[in-house]
C-alpha cells in the first residue's frame, strides 16, 4: 500500500470516527452525523503533516529513532565475580561501584611484593650498620697511617710496618665505598618493592569497577560467580545526558546544515510534545538510505547522516523519562532565516520532581571523542 492510499484510509477512518463523535440530537429525534468544525480540522491538520504539507520552505523532515552513547563496562583483568551490585534498568551515578571481581593469584603476588619490601628495608638497615662500622676503621687507619708518617721521618719505623699501615687506609676506605654501595642499593631495592606493591594494588584497586558515567544499565552480561577474561563487558550503560535521533538527508538538504543548528524532534508515543535539539554532526560522506528511512522522495539513494542532539537541560530535567529507541521524526532549517512553525514550537511536559544526578551538563555542541576505553554510540538503521 503506497503513502497516500494509507493517509487516505487513515483520514478515512479517522472521519468515521470524528462523524461518529459528533452525533448531535435534533428536536424531530433525529441524529445529525455532520462532523463537526473542530474535529475536520483535527483530520485536515493530521493529513497535512503526514504529507508534510503544513511545513513551510526551508524546514526538512525525516524519520529517525532515539539513541544514546553507549558504555561497556569491564575489566582490565580476569577473575571471578564475587559481587554484581546492579541490575538492568538501574540508574547508575558516575564513580558507583557496579561489581567487584576476586584474584587469589594477584592477592598473592601482593603479599609476596610487600615481603620484598621488608627485606630490603631490612637490607637498608644492615647496609648502614656496616657503613658505621667501616667508618670507625677508616678513622683509625687515617690515625695509625698519620702517626706512622711522622715516625717514619725520624726512623723509629721500619719502611715495612709503614707500608702496611698504608694498605690498613686503603683497605678501610675501599670498604666505606663497599658499604655505601650495598646501602644505596638497598634503597633502589625498596623503590622497586614499593612500585611492584604500588602495581599489584592497582590491580586489585580495577578489580572493583566502577560506573564511568551517569546513565542507565541497559544490560547485564555476566553474573556473580562467573569467571570472566580481561577486557570482557560485564555491563552495558546508556549515558543518559547525551542522546540524539539519527536521521538520513539527502545532499541537498545536509549540505546546507552546519553543527549546531537548531532542529526539532517529535516522538511517536508523545506526538504532543516537541522536544528541543540541535545538529551534532553531519556525515563527510553520503551512503544509500536505510529501508527504514522515508525520505521526501520515498527513495532516495543516498543520504547522509545527521545526528540531532536532544538538549542537555531537558536530558537533566527528563532524566527519569529518557528512553532509547523510540521512533519519531527528526525536523531541521535549511534556512536559517526560516522561523519554526507554530506546531513546531517548542512545548515540553510539566518537569517531574526527579532529575539527573547533579553533573556539569555536556554542552550543546557536537560531542567530542571521548578518550575513556569501549565507549560506542548505539547502531543506527542498517543501510541497503
Amino acid at each position: 500500500m503506497s503513502i497516500r492510499q494509507r493517509v487516505t484510509t487513515s483520514a478515512f477512518m479517522l472521519g468515521i470516527g470524528a462523524c461518529a463523535l459528533s452525533m448531535n440530537g435534533e428536536p424531530n429525534g433525529r441524529l445529525s452525523i455532520a462532523p463537526s468544525a473542530h474535529a475536520q480540522g483535527l483530520i485536515r491538520n493530521l493529513i497535512a503533516r503526514m504529507r508534510g504539507q503544513t511545513l513551510p520552505d526551508g524546514i526538512v523532515k525525516s524519520n529517525g529513532r532515539i539513541e544514546a552513547t553507549q558504555l561497556d563496562v569491564s575489566s582490565k583483568y580476569a577473575g571471578r565475580l564475587s559481587e554484581v551490585t546492579v541490575d538492568e534498568g538501574y540508574s547508575v551515578t558516575q564513580g558507583q561501584v557496579i561489581a567487584k571481581l576476586t584474584s587469589p593469584e594477584y592477592e598473592a603476588q601482593l603479599r609476596a611484593a610487600q615481603a620484598n619490601v621488608q627485606n630490603a628495608n631490612n637490607a637498608l638497615t644492615a647496609a648502614e650498620a656496616e657503613i658505621t662500622s667501616r667508618q670507625s676503621q677508616l678513622e683509625f687507619s687515617k690515625t695509625d697511617f698519620a702517626r706512622g708518617q711522622e715516625l717514619n721521618k725520624t726512623g723509629f719505623i721500619t719502611k715495612q710496618v709503614f707500608d702496611q699501615r698504608r694498605r690498613n687506609l686503603d683497605a678501610a676506605t675501599a670498604a666505606v665505598a663497599a658499604a655505601t654501595a650495598q646501602r644505596d642499593q638497598a634503597k633502589s631495592a625498596i623503590k622497586n618493592s614499593e612500585a611492584e606493591v604500588e602495581r599489584v594494588q592497582s590491580i586489585i584497586t580495577d578489580l572493583t569497577l566502577l560506573s564511568p558515567r551517569n546513565g542507565r544499565v541497559q544490560y547485564l552480561l555476566a553474573r556473580a560467580g562467573e569467571v570472566v577474561a580481561a577486557g570482557a563487558p560485564i555491563v552495558t550503560i546508556l549515558d543518559l545526558t547525551d542522546v540524539y535521533m539519527t536521521i538520513f538527508l539527502p545532499a541537498s538538504d545536509a549540505g546546507k546544515l552546519s553543527i549546531g543548528d537548531d532542529a526539532r524532534i517529535i516522538l511517536d508515543p508523545v506526538p504532543d510534545y516537541i522536544i528541543p535539539a540541535r545538529v551534532s554532526f553531519v556525515a563527510a560522506d553520503a551512503q544509500f538510505t536505510p529501508k527504514t528511512v522515508e525520505t521526501k522522495d520515498e527513495r532516495t539513494k543516498l543520504t547522509f547522516r545527521v545526528k540531532l542532539k536532544v538538549d542537555p537541560t531537558v536530558l537533566q530535567t527528563f532524566y527519569q523519562k529518557v528512553k532509547t529507541g523510540i521512533r519519531g521524526m527528526g525536523f531541521v532549517r535549511t534556512k536559517a532565516n526560516v522561523e519554526w512553525p507554530a506546531e513546531l514550537q517548542v512545548k515540553l511536559p510539566t518537569p517531574p520532581e526527579v532529575k539527573a544526578p547533579d553533573t556539569p551538563a555536556p554542552q550543546a555542541t557536537a560531542p567530542a571523542a571521548q578518550p575513556d576505553a569501549k565507549a560506542s554510540e548505539t547502531k543506527t538503521p542498517d543501510a541497503k
